[in-house]
């Protein structure tokens, strides 16, 4: 299937999810596009019942992943695991999304460059957190905007949107075979904090912004391992490595994320191919209870996410993305737009394998699953009320004093939510329905070694 192809039939799933309507209680009846009643409180949840309510909700089955050839794959996941694309050879791709933490790191913000040991454990000597919590790599194929913030974003006509700009040349889009997923690897190595190091390389001379010189660097390192060469002339039938960019690296990692960290083979996905003793009667429950909440309005499509933006009330932790006069704010989706209407605003989260990918959050100030769904009940109370004593010492002082700019721009789509223990303890039963059994053990990705011959975090 070609790129085009594959991120439309991800867009169209996405936007397909118009809501016909919802109410904040689901013993309450909710109104179907024919005016019907579908349910009345204390009614039996049916099978029947969920799958009319998931396309109603525009939440759909996820498409088939398109076939990365065997090559590909083998570069990409060399490449991830491989430090040589760090400045100082100290952190590759992995260290962040780490396979046994569900391609996170178990953290609340990830420290990239000069960082000691990993996941929870892991120091930084300077005490440098990178701003926002690592996301999860899992299904990534079909999300159109990818980072927090959205800055590596593809549009329906195929155009790709960057931090790069015109450094990131057409004849390298046209090199990226998996849409977003693809661009996305490219942005890592050139930041001093995630990859690229302050100092102690050839890296280190230059700017966040100079892509292009940092990413010829990185072709010139590889270039050197003869291993590496021949990987990369075998995943690009007919093309030499000479002739080649960093955006066949970046394209083989997103190969490579495709073809191993897909996952449809949920309870979930197999209720909506027509199974119905896939899911438990508790998980039904929780399945009408979350298509008939406004959960669906923003966790619709194969993902579970609108793949937009809200302002959903999180605190903030950390040191910020240099917003605000404390520079310490984090304005969100406006830092990509200029546009104020987006400050506050991050990307819907997808729900895939949610129960494995704490903590939660841009900047995962909330650490359980559980006390995130709770977040949304009263979401400026709970805002308000936010106890950092959760969070490990080092970032218990870093909660940032702006919680009333943050509630004055909070979604109205959460305002007046209120959630008993009882819809809370359903949701939960309906998201432990989205975890893949193959996703709980993904030792199998890390490679014994990799071509440059440095350490693997594993």
């Amino acid at each position: 299937m070609r790129r085009s192809s594959w991120v439309a039939i991800g867009m169209a799933a996405v936007l397909g999810g118009a809501l016909a309507g919802c109410s904040d209680r689901p013993t309450e009846m909710a109104a179907v596009p024919n005016g019907n009643r579908i349910r009345q409180g204390g009614d039996t949840v049916t099978p029947r019942l969920v799958r009319q309510l998931a396309r109603e909700r525009g939440v759909t089955a996820y498409p088939r992943p398109p076939h990365v050839r065997p090559a590909l794959v083998r570069l990409g996941r060399e490449l991830a695991f491989d430090k040589i694309l760090s400045g100082n050879h100290d952190v590759s791709c992995m260290t962040c999304h780490l396979p046994r933490y569900a391609t996170g790191d178990g953290r609340s913000l990830s420290i990239g460059s000069g960082g000691v040991g990993l996941g929870p454990n892991r120091t930084q000597p300077d005490g440098v957190d990178i701003p926002r919590n690592a996301p999860p790599l899992f299904n990534l194929g079909a999300m159109r905007h990818l980072f927090w913030d959205g800055r590596v974003e593809v549009d329906g006509h195929g155009h790709f949107t960057t931090p790069a700009g015109a450094q990131l040349t057409k004849d390298m889009t046209k090199v990226l075979e998996f849409g977003p997923v693809s661009a996305q690897p490219m942005f890592p190595p050139t930041s001093a904090a995630e990859m690229r190091g302050t100092s102690g390389s050839e890296l280190s001379k230059y700017t966040d912004d100079d892509a292009t010189q940092i990413w010829a660097a990185l072709m010139k390192r590889l270039g050197k391992i003869p291993k590496y060469r021949r990987m990369f002339e075998e995943a690009y039938p007919g093309k030499r490595f000479d002739q080649m960019n960093f955006a066949y690296a970046s394209n083989a990692i997103g190969g490579f994320i495709v073809s191993e960290m897909t996952f449809r083979d949920t309870p979930w996905d197999r209720f909506l191919a027509g199974d119905d003793r896939a899911l438990s009667q508790r998980q039904l429950d929780g399945a009408e209870t979350f298509l008939t909440l406004k959960c669906s309005i923003c966790h619709n499509g194969p993902n579970l996410s609108d793949d937009e933006f809200h302002n959903v009330a999180v605190a903030q932790i950390g040191p910020g993305k240099g917003n605000g006069a404390s520079l310490r704010d984090d304005f969100g989706r406006m830092n990509v737009t200029g546009d104020p209407a987006d400050q506050y605003r991050f990307r819907t989260s997808p729900l895939r394998n949610v129960e494995l990918t704490g903590p939660y959050g841009h900047d995962g100030s909330t650490l359980s699953l559980r006390d995130f769904i709770d977040h949304y009940s009263n979401s400026d109370e709970k805002l308000m009320d936010y106890n950092p004593a959760q969070l490990i010492p080092p970032l218990r002082n870093t909660v940032l004093d702006n919680k009333s700019q943050v509630i004055a721009e909070r979604d109205t789509i959460i305002v007046g939510v209120v959630l008993t223990p009882e819809i809370e303890d359903r949701l939960m039963d309906y998201m432990s329905a989205l975890t893949d059994p193959a996703a709980r053990n993904l030792s199998r990705l890390t490679p014994r070694k990799v071509p440059s011959g440095l350490p693997i975090d594993r």
